[in-house]
């Protein structure tokens, strides 16, 4: 279908302030236009039985002419009139009831569209009671009702009056629904547009936490490369900043790195890892802290592939944080295995430590270690005390948090 077709299709309009404005002009030009449909039939016999002829043709003239310009307007717009068009569009209503008696014959103010006066200001009830302004919405509805006695007149007491206070009520039931359609649609559209910019904002911090996990440990391997100062031999970084590189690159193609997975992704599904090899491997890479890997009583323990990967990636977090920070003399991985099934690794340092009750975990321990590990159903403890190194401890169920990671200091070792 082309452009100019799915124009007009309302269910495809958006389901936001400006789509809802722009099907209101849809239902002001249908109620608008469809009134003029109604008049049309009658206009022939209301000039040959008014006592005034032209009076009553150019008052029919005035009423199909107006909703014409305001579906036009209204449609060309996308969105209903403003105040002043509807402050127009009641008092044309109230003049038109009110010249009704003269330009009606007696007896036809009632019961057909020769007399259409009342229908008339009851399109204008419907269509105008969008307007934002309450006072001008109520006042018009009161100039209507008033108008209408007056186009009552000397018939209003008499036996028509049942249907007489039956039409008033209309316009007040009416008036009041429309209203409130108007409004709560209104409404419903806002907070739409509320929880799409929500929506879209907690895409945004969730896409700059993916990017600071995967490419936290990148950023401090390559600090590394670039200060000589650091008297590290550039052969012990190389093959770390290759699987670095490779996770960026990976991360910048939208999958994981193996290839088969989008990042960020569960792990509720994929192939299974050795443990205790993981564990090895990354522990190499580091070798020149000297790291006492002892990974024997989980020899046999595999993760899921998604799990694995965000346990690599902490471990080596949790290094380079020892590396970078920690000043440590000893460094040492233990993995140890329950009767039940469950396991526990530890990385414990003996360097400088830091105190967690006055600190904040860096990007590395609060997203890379904790934040990772917990939504791939792991559990994190962090023990640290000043001149007494770290203890961190991730383990497959849940158990306490030694350290808040969403506090608001910053360390350096924390990092």
């Amino acid at each position: 279908m082309n452009r100019s077709g799915r124009r007009w299709r309302v269910a495809e309009l958006p389901t936001t302030r400006a789509g809802v404005e722009r099907t209101f002009s849809y239902l002001i030009a249908g109620v608008r236009l469809g009134t003029v449909a109604q008049m049309i039939p009658a206009v022939n016999t209301g000039v040959a039985t008014s006592p005034h002829a032209a009076g009553y043709l150019a008052c029919w003239t005035a009423a199909a002419v107006a909703s014409v310009a305001v579906s036009v307007a209204t449609l060309v717009r996308r969105r209903p009139l403003g105040a002043t068009a509807a402050a127009v569009d009641f008092a044309l209503a109230c003049v038109l009831l009110v010249l009704g008696p003269l330009v009606l014959a007696t007896g036809e103010r009632f019961g057909s569209w020769v007399a259409y006066q009342p229908g008339y200001a009851l399109s204008i009830i419907i269509t105008a009671s969008g307007v934002r302004s309450l006072v001008l919405w109520a006042g018009g509805l009161l100039g209507v009702a008033v108008s209408y006695l007056v186009y009552l007149g000397g018939e209003f007491g008499g036996d028509m009056t049942p249907s007489a206070i039956g039409n008033v009520l209309t316009y007040v039931v009416y008036a009041l629904v429309a209203r409130m359609l108007f409004g709560y649609i209104r409404h419903i559209a806002q907070d739409a547009d509320a929880s799409r910019a929500r929506a879209a904002e907690l895409a945004r911090r969730e896409e700059e936490r993916r990017a600071q996990v995967m490419m936290h440990n990148g950023v401090a391997v390559m600090r590394l490369l670039t200060e000589s100062e650091a008297g590290l031999a550039r052969s012990r970084l190389i093959d770390l900043a290759e699987v670095e590189l490779k996770r960026m690159r990976a991360y910048l193609r939208g999958r994981a790195p193996d290839g088969d997975e989008p990042t960020g992704g569960e792990d509720a599904s994929g192939p299974s890892v050795p443990l205790a090899a993981m564990v090895r491997r990354t522990c190499d890479r580091f070798a020149d802290l000297s790291v006492d890997a002892l990974l024997d009583l989980g020899a046999d323990l595999r993760l899921p592939a998604a799990q694995a990967e965000a346990l690599e990636r902490a471990l080596e977090s949790l290094l380079l944080n020892v590396r970078v920070h920690a000043g440590a003399a000893e460094v040492v991985v233990h993995l140890d295995q329950a009767d039940d099934g469950s396991w526990t690794l530890t990385v414990r340092d003996d360097g400088v430590g830091f105190d967690p009750v006055s600190v904040r975990a860096g990007v590395g321990l609060r997203e890379v270690v904790v934040g990772e590990l917990r939504r791939r159903g792991l559990d994190v403890r962090i023990e640290s005390a000043v001149g007494d190194g770290t203890t961190v401890t991730i383990s497959s169920g849940p158990g306490p948090a030694a350290l808040d990671v969403d506090g608001d200091a910053v360390v350096g070792e924390a990092a």
